[in-house]
């Protein structure tokens, strides 16, 4: 065989493989994945449920991160081969860690709002209160702070943080300590917090504006290294997304919901409506909100950069196998 036909053979057994995923492995890939709990895993229940990833020869064991830096510290020890979160800590893992990460897709902005103490009326009454954040330094922690300096509260001066956990932790903490006057919650725990007596005090994509909240990321040597299985996984939370945006899915998706969150039906289904909302939901085939990261990027180097000019958003991202992987879809 000559080198030209060696390398077109090549090149149409991996068109194959990324289309047809039994024809790229034998057996079973095993992978441990670990994302925070919330509205945003529902792409990734129906994955598991409908048979996605199976159909993809993927068996995935998904964990649920207590606390952003185990899921930062267990990507960069190869604990988890691949994690979603807020996107704000796979730039904190590059800057921070100088752990290089690769981020490959999109997801959601978050569905965050401000919940706050029944005796907090407006947003001076935080002054001299503590707010609870999972970690100081990344993430919602940085959105909540650049709420509350639009509303004219500076970071430090204006009021404590309390670095408690992820958001399942949060919520259970705002609601048994008083002393915790705010925090930001996303789906389904700010309508826990709500029906638990807590004020909304807002969206906030309505006081920041666009932000790319969830995101899936790799290291980067693992990904190149994995390339047909991270395109496979890609493809089998897309399947899993559109299903769950199908409205003839509702009650199947809402259920899934429900289980997998530990939730009552009817904060499930109250959560699945506004995630699939059209304008704000999730994003079509978790793609990427490049206006979004830019303005986690500006907000990032607001608060952990000394207000210096923001690093390009290209320096973090390889969307190349997501592209792929819509392309075999």
């Amino acid at each position: 065989m000559t080198t030209m036909k060696m390398r077109l053979y090549c090149g149409a057994m991996m068109a194959a493989a990324l289309a047809w995923p039994g024809a790229a492995t034998a057996q079973e890939t095993q992978l441990r994945t670990m994302v925070f709990a919330g509205i945003q895993n529902l792409p990734l229940f129906a994955a598991e449920a409908k048979g996605f990833w199976a159909k993809r020869g993927l068996k995935i064991e998904q964990l649920i991160a207590p606390n952003s830096g185990e899921l930062r510290g267990g990507l960069a020890e190869g604990r988890y081969q691949i994690v979603h979160g807020g996107v704000d800590n796979a730039v904190a893992m590059m800057d921070v860690a100088k752990v290089d990460i690769a981020v490959l897709m999109g997801g959601d902005n978050g569905f965050n709002s401000l919940l706050v103490q029944q005796d907090i009326k407006s947003f001076a009454d935080l002054k001299g209160k503590t707010l609870a954040v999972d970690a100081t330094n990344t993430a919602y922690a940085l959105v909540l702070y650049q709420m509350l300096k639009n509303q004219g509260l500076q970071r430090g001066v204006d009021y404590q943080v309390k670095p408690v956990g992820a958001t399942v932790v949060r919520v259970k903490a705002m609601i048994e300590d008083k002393t915790l006057a705010a925090g930001i919650l996303n789906l389904p725990f700010s309508i826990q917090a709500e029906k638990a007596g807590l004020k909304n005090m807002g969206a906030a994509v309505q006081s920041i504006g666009p932000y790319q909240a969830t995101a899936g990321w790799v290291r980067r040597d693992w990904g190149k290294a994995n390339e047909v299985v991270v395109v496979r996984y890609i493809q089998a939370y897309v399947e899993g997304l559109r299903w769950s945006l199908n409205p003839a899915n509702k009650a199947e998706a809402v259920a899934l919901l429900a289980s997998g969150l530990k939730i009552p039906a009817d904060v499930a289904e109250q959560a699945y409506s506004q995630a699939t909302d059209a304008r704000l939901g999730f994003a079509k085939d978790a793609a990427l909100d490049l206006e979004g990261f830019r303005n986690v990027l500006k907000i990032r180097a607001e608060f952990e950069g000394g207000g210096a000019a923001p690093p390009p958003a290209e320096k973090y991202l390889d969307l190349s196998y997501h592209q792929k992987a819509l392309a075999g879809l």
